[in-house]
């Protein structure tokens, strides 16, 4: 334990054990799935990150040891650790420099976002240099001013290789285009049995593992057109998804973004219309499904069930104002009257 913890200081890192482990340490040969909980501070104590609060949820991190990841240190640390421990490890700058452009990423991912989102087309270190914000006031203000971080990690399992099935972002590139068509039929099967938010999360990892390997190809050449094919239909599943769990605005940021690169997708227009529909924007979603009769005028039926529904739904709403109104109206005439009624009482006295 001694000779560990000298070995660490060396490297520039202080452990601090807050509850032990159970059994023996692990070796962990590369291909070994570590799940665990972070927490990431400053030094004065101000947390920067907790996987229990990401997002609104509690999710712990899952790290494939020898798979490079993108801070070093994690893995360093972790491999110190039982089963079940919890410690707290203080990090030299040399260790944390990466950390503001891993953080944007898990928070993206907690998001649900795509995890380079807002990450440009350049090296870790290159972008650590750049101007370029990270999306988050804090992450900005540690990317220019690097310092010693402390990590309080918490290990809930340890899995030697072939124990599990590979998450896609610790996938090699071929094994992430592989396994794209079984994530993807994954998908489909769970949204048929009526799990669109298992499905979305599908359609999510599939759409992620082809975006990692777009970000290799130059935007507009032939390999990033072939992905971007590939991308489309998932992302039209993703968005049907979105749109049975109500979240509207999120169907018309990505339909519109497939709508700029494909003028002729009837399916997008379809689902950026509905979507318009439900957050009341008529002259839009006109517009949408106007677009839809003159790509595919089989759909003429779909579309006027649409709009039949929408215009039902613009009525029922005025009706509920006009009655607001009405009521509006009624108490205030009626407090007039009553205060009128007061005041010749009054002046009769």
């Amino acid at each position: 334990m001694e000779e560990l913890a000298i070995s660490l200081k060396a490297e520039g890192i202080q452990k601090k054990v807050i509850s032990p482990g159970k059994g023996e340490l692990s070796t962990f040969p590369d291909g070994t799935k570590v799940k665990f909980h972070y927490r990431t501070s400053l030094c004065n104590g101000a947390v920067v990150d907790d996987s229990r609060t990401m997002g609104g949820c509690s999710k712990p991190m899952e790290l494939i040891m020898g798979k490079k990841f993108k801070l070093p240190v994690w893995e360093r640390i972790v491999s110190t650790m039982r089963e079940g421990e919890i410690a707290e490890f203080i990090c030299d700058t040399k260790h944390t420099a990466l950390y503001p452009l891993v953080s944007q990423s898990l928070r993206n991912i907690s998001a649900g976002k795509d995890p380079m989102e807002g990450q440009r087309h350049c090296c870790g270190i290159a972008q650590i240099h750049s101007h370029h914000s990270l999306g988050h006031v804090d992450l900005d203000q540690l990317q220019a001013s690097p310092q010693p971080l402390a990590f309080t990690m918490e290990v809930l399992q340890v899995l030697p290789p072939g124990s599990f099935r590979l998450d896609t972002w610790a996938m090699t590139d071929e094994e992430k285009l592989n396994a794209v068509p079984q994530i993807h039929e994954e998908g489909n099967a769970l949204f048929k049995e009526g799990d669109t938010a298992a499905a979305a999360e599908k359609y999510y990892n599939a759409i992620a593992c082809l975006k990692n390997l777009q970000m290799k190809e130059r935007p507009g050449d032939e390999s990033w057109i072939k992905l971007d094919l590939m991308i489309t239909p998932l992302l039209l599943n993703y968005c049907q998804c979105k749109l049975m769990q109500g979240q509207y605005y999120e169907v018309l940021d990505h339909c519109s973004s497939i709508i700029s690169k494909y003028e002729d997708n009837v399916k997008a227009y379809f689902k950026r219309g509905k979507a318009h529909a439900a957050v009341w924007n008529e002259r839009e979603a006109r517009a949408d499904f106007a677009k839809v009769q003159e790509l595919d005028q089989s759909l003429g039926p779909s579309v006027g069930r649409e709009l039949r529904a929408m215009e039902d739904r613009i009525r029922e709403k005025e009706k509920e104002e006009k009655g607001r109104y009405k009521n509006l109206f009624s108490h205030s005439a009626s407090a007039s009257a009553t205060a009128t009624t007061v005041g010749c009482f009054t002046g009769s006295m």
